[in-house]
């Protein structure tokens, strides 16, 4: 058997073409190792070889995603490798969507094993876990080389057609399977085992891990609304006409913060939004139908609340990373609270 040849999918970033200002990039192969592709050379020694690099811009695959995946397609098949690597995206959202997409219609369409990795709150991971292999890394870059020493020895296996072990051993994202073993000792001696290392304190691991849900104490609620001063947040992707500050329509990397000072009506004249998650058709017709302002005015008017806040902060929900969602939240919420804001009303699609 000669080298195994692999195609790798990487982002306009790690192509070398550019930052956000070059996230429209279209879909190109070039018959060349680029960017990550050189460690993955060096982790692979003479065993495989990658014999083409798919690039294409983030924002371009996540807002042309049927046409963009269709023509990436048609490039790996052209060059029929034994395995087809995307990425790894760390924690870039949208990166990571698209590097789960292309490996799931790859894997579907050509029936050859892919393998990607991601951090564990990439959206993309879970979205993707349970369908290809998605080897965790860090947050960041900087884990490059840990990622590709995971990657390279699994991407091996998969190409050879190997037994895959379980994630503790591969380091690859859990996937929800299961499967029957013969242990040393019965459960009920496992069991005990791990309660009593429980008991003292001791680190053991579960053969039943159960899913971590966060829990956030709700606040007392407004003692005398008539009074509040009140502000609205969306997830719904409601901004100015034009989205001047770019927000993404798919797994943002930032949110807007906008003045409605002398507004009591958006219209389609002046918002529209960004988000790419839902039909904006009726959102663009009138914004007030995703960002109440027209009836918080009536509500100012009537006294039913003290003020609407003359600010309003908006970012698209879908595909954007938990770890972002929570660091926008907690930078401009420190804004509200300085502004003597009294409550929020948080509106999605």
């Amino acid at each position: 058997m000669g080298k195994i040849k692999v195609v790798q999918y990487i982002n306009q970033f790690y192509a070398g073409i550019g930052g956000e200002e070059k996230a429209d990039y279209k879909p190109e192969v070039r018959e060349e190792i680029i960017g990550p592709g050189m460690a993955f050379k060096a982790a692979f020694k003479d065993e495989a070889e990658i014999i083409a690099t798919i690039i294409c811009g983030d924002s371009y695959f996540n807002e042309n995603l049927d046409s963009a995946k269709e023509k990436i397609l048609q490039m790996v098949k052209k060059y029929n490798p034994d395995i087809f690597i995307a990425g790894p995206a760390f924690n870039a959202g949208r990166y990571g969507v698209a590097c789960g997409t292309i490996a799931e219609a790859v894997q579907t369409e050509m029936k050859i094993p892919v393998l990607t990795g991601m951090y564990c709150e990439n959206p993309g991971a879970d979205m993707f876990r349970k369908s290809v292999y998605i080897v965790e890394t860090k947050n960041s870059a900087a884990g490059m080389r840990a990622a590709v020493k995971k990657m390279a020895p699994l991407a091996m296996k998969l190409a050879k057609g190997e037994e895959i072990g379980s994630p503790s051993e591969e380091g690859y994202l859990s996937r929800g399977i299961r499967k029957n073993y013969f242990a040393a000792d019965r459960g009920s001696k496992r069991a005990v085992d791990m309660l009593i290392k429980k008991l003292k304190g001791e680190e053991f691991i579960t053969e039943f891990p159960m899913p971590d849900f966060d829990r956030v104490e709700p606040n007392p609620a407004v003692k005398d609304i008539s009074k509040a001063k009140v502000a609205l947040v969306t997830s719904g992707g409601i901004v100015p006409k034009g989205n001047p500050d770019r927000i993404e329509s798919s797994s943002a990397s930032k949110y807007g913060k906008y003045d409605i000072l002398n507004y009591t009506d958006l219209t389609s004249e002046t918002h529209e939004t960004a988000h790419g998650g839902y039909d904006p058709t009726y959102a663009n017709q009138d914004a007030d139908r995703v960002l109440p302002v027209d009836i918080m005015r009536e509500f100012e008017k009537e006294g039913k609340i003290g003020e609407l806040h003359r600010y309003f902060y908006s970012t698209t929900g879908n595909g954007t990373s938990v770890a972002n969602s929570k660091a926008y939240a907690a930078e401009f919420s420190k804004e509200l609270k300085n502004d003597g804001v009294d409550a929020v009303i948080l509106t999605s699609t």
